[in-house]
This record gives C-alpha cells, sequence and structure tokens, in this order.
C-alpha cells in the first residue's frame, strides 16, 4: 500500500494556468546588437523563490556576466560555448548546462545559438553585474 500525502488546497486567487504569449526577442541593449532576448517568466527586483524563464539568442557575439544565482542553458538550435571558472563546454541543439551561482559565466555562439534559459532562485533579489559584450 503506498501512502499518499494532502496536496495544500490552491489559493482562490490564484490562476491555476498562468499564461505568457509568444513576442518577438528584443536587442538586449543598442550597443549589443547581436544579443536578443525575453523574458517569459520575469526575474522580481525583490527576488524570487521559485525560477525565472527567458528566451535568448546570440548571433556571432559573446556575453559574459557574474550571476547571484544559477543559470541553465538549454540550446534550441545553433552552437553554444559556455564557460565559467575556466572550464569551457560547447553545448549543440537539446544540450544544457548549469553555471552554478557566485561565479561569472560567459557565453558565446560563432555563428548563432538560440536557447533557454532558467535562473533561480534567487530569494534576496541581489542583482546580476560585471556584463560585457562583444562581436566575435
Amino acid at each position: 500500500m503506498s501512502a499518499t500525502s494532502a496536496s495544500p488546497s490552491p489559493s482562490p486567487e490564484a490562476p491555476a494556468v498562468e499564461y505568457w504569449p509568444a513576442r518577438r526577442l528584443e536587442t538586449m541593449r543598442p550597443d549589443w546588437p547581436n544579443n536578443r532576448g525575453r523574458f517569459i517568466i520575469p526575474n522580481h527586483p525583490q527576488g524570487w523563490n521559485n525560477f525565472a524563464l527567458s528566451e535568448w539568442e546570440l548571433e556571432s557575439c559573446a556575453w559574459e556576466d557574474f550571476h547571484p544565482h544559477d543559470e541553465t542553458n538549454l540550446v534550441i538550435s545553433g552552437e553554444l560555448h559556455i564557460q565559467a571558472d575556466g572550464k569551457t563546454v560547447v553545448l549543440h541543439p537539446g544540450d544544457a548546462a548549469r553555471v552554478k551561482a557566485g561565479r561569472v559565466g560567459r557565453y558565446w555562439a560563432p555563428t548563432y545559438a538560440k536557447m533557454v534559459a532558467i535562473y533561480g532562485p534567487n530569494p534576496v533579489g541581489m542583482d546580476s553585474h560585471s556584463f560585457k559584450y562583444w562581436d566575435l
């Protein structure tokens, strides 16, 4: 006989399904023309205990930043290189890799890569920083 546990009752105010319609990927900054993305499930400045989800792409460029939270990337198309703490991995469609919290991650696509990224958790809302971008 298997044991079961009662699930918590859902809040009447909470929607049963949350929906985020597709949107065009936007250039992250005007001076970073080949780094485009969008948050699907946004991160929150005050922090989050679950995860944030984004879609992004790099086109013959590289990106680097420090994350106070884990970042996991799943490659949808193309080829993505990720480096952290001197270790480099090369990802192809269907591959995923995580840069652990508290490290600088460097991401680059020699030609093109499209990814889904999962951030989190980040319960106190610490900011990412040390952003760098360059074209290849």
